[in-house]
């Protein structure tokens, strides 16, 4: 059909230049890093006329790769006002400005013989992440119908997984990751930004957008008729309506107003609580150091870029998977189960390591480990968190929900990428015990506090929370209907 079509291209056209280049940017720095490190010491020699210490080259790099996470953060940062003053299309077009400037920077950076600007090209490629990470599920579940919202909305997961991999496999050196064609690796990232600029323009902005935030109901219609096609939009359109008339006089929240609303209180503890054990959970561990972990585990020197394309492809098939059955099997099964299952290989993955030395055939079996952990994060944590922020909360609160997201998704990417090094040192074997218990009190958490949001509408899962937030107001009588409503996430 038609509008099947049209749903297909509007995902794609979001996500090649969305979510894909968080993953593509991730694994394309991998490759060259040695060659950078070369690149920095030979550029203060000429600049100096002495070479850099091996400690000072490290503590350079490790800028460099900070630059990303930060970049992330104030990207993060930027979503919410742009994704509200902006609207959500015009805010992913206008984001592919920085991923042109990062890959001119990378790309003339030797020609310039300035590492300086290969720091700044990973700030701007990191901002342009964080505002993608924000806008473009927010704007792929707003456009998307109730009943296929949550497979919509993880493509992000799935976009994310297929640029991890094809940056493994264009980070290969008989591709762009050579000596030679490194510039040309890092600059890359403005090919899918360029495929966006030209393919996003035809497709239409977000009907929800339109109606509660712009009160444009004719652009709404216009939107809602090209997603769907010819087919009854009458009862999409009155739920819409409904979501309009429950926020009719409100302002777009900003973050901190989040934290002082008790009528928001479970939302954001839930959020806060996924939103941290994604990062923390340790999966992006096995992507930043894949070469080590893989070393430790005994994989030949010349085999493990080919192997880290095994974890990438794992992750993306996993990601394909829940996007099919998310809809029927519902977020809380894959939340839980994923989170279960890592922390059950995460104990084997200790055991299995810390007996390599003493049984021949457990390097093979700490290998499994790596890729059942990331199978289990993609099948669950991976899509299904960043869905959510868009289920539980209402279109004023929404940009401000994933700022908070976002902001918690870098500020934890950029502590596990510093702190994992010194845990290995002084765990050694046994480095996975705090993602151990990140994950068991995550499943917890998702087992007791985390409601289903499968198949319902934003108003119905706000009325859910709802009963949770003023639980004790209403037995105890003091929940007086109207004046309580005003303050609900509708």
């Amino acid at each position: 059909q038609l509008q099947n079509k049209i749903l297909i291209l509007t995902i794609c056209a979001a996500g090649i230049g969305g979510t894909f280049q968080y993953g593509y940017n991730i694994s394309i720095i991998n490759a060259p890093a040695s060659y950078i490190q070369v690149f920095m010491n030979t550029t203060w020699l000429e600049r100096m006329g002495v070479p850099l210490e091996s400690n000072m080259v490290l503590l350079l790099w490790s800028f460099t790769v900070s630059a990303y996470p930060l970049g992330g953060l104030t990207g993060a940062v930027a979503a919410g006002p742009m994704a509200i003053m902006l609207g959500r299309k015009m805010s992913l077009l206008l984001n592919n400005g920085f991923v042109i400037i990062a890959a001119a920077l990378s790309g003339c950076s030797r020609m310039a013989k300035s590492f300086e600007m290969i720091m700044l090209s990973r700030f701007f490629t990191g901002v342009n992440a964080g505002v993608s990470m924000n806008i473009q599920p927010m704007y792929l579940a707003e456009s998307a119908p109730k009943k296929l919202r949550g497979a919509v909305a993880l493509t992000s997961a799935s976009f994310t997984a297929l640029g991890l991999v094809l940056g493994q496999v264009v980070g290969l050196r008989e591709l762009l990751g050579g000596e030679e064609s490194w510039p040309f690796l890092l600059a890359s990232n403005v090919v899918p930004a360029l495929i966006q600029l030209t393919a996003l323009p035809w497709f239409p902005e977000s009907p929800r957008y339109l109606l509660i935030d712009r009160g444009d109901k004719e652009s709404c219609i216009s939107a809602l008729q090209k997603l769907r096609g010819t087919s009854d939009l009458s009862a999409e359109l009155e739920e819409m309506l409904a979501e309009q008339a429950a926020v009719k006089g409100q302002r777009a929240k900003n973050p901190w107003e989040l934290f002082q609303n008790p009528g928001l209180r479970w939302q954001l503890v839930s959020i806060v609580v996924l939103s941290s054990a994604m990062q923390l959970c340790g999966n992006d561990s096995m992507y930043f150091y894949a070469a080590y972990v893989f070393q430790e585990a005994g994989i030949p020197e010349d085999k493990i870029p080919y192997v880290v394309i095994g974890t990438g492809s794992c992750e993306l098939i996993t990601s394909v998977t829940c996007n099919m059955i998310i809809d029927y099997a519902g977020r809380r099964p894959l939340l839980l189960g994923g989170y279960i299952f890592m922390a059950a290989w995460a104990i084997v993955f200790m055991v299995a390591l810390s007996q390599q030395t003493q049984i021949s055939w457990m390097p093979y079996l700490s290998m499994a480990c790596i890729f059942a952990y990331i199978l289990s994060f993609g099948i669950g944590p991976a899509g299904v968190t960043g869905v959510l922020p868009t289920e539980v909360f209402d279109q004023m609160s929404r940009p401000a929900a994933y700022m908070i997201c976002g902001s918690l998704l870098w500020f934890n990417l950029f502590l596990v990428g510093t702190a994992f090094p010194f845990i290995v040192k002084s765990l050694a074997h046994f480095c996975y015990i705090p993602f151990l218990v990140v994950c068991v009190c995550t499943a917890l958490y998702v087992w007791f506090f985390l409601p289903e949001t499968k198949g319902k509408s934003f108003l119905e899962i706000s009325e859910e929370f709802r009963k949770r937030n003023f639980k004790a107001k209403t037995r105890g009588g003091f929940y007086k209907g109207p004046e309580e409503i005003k303050t609900t996430p509708l």
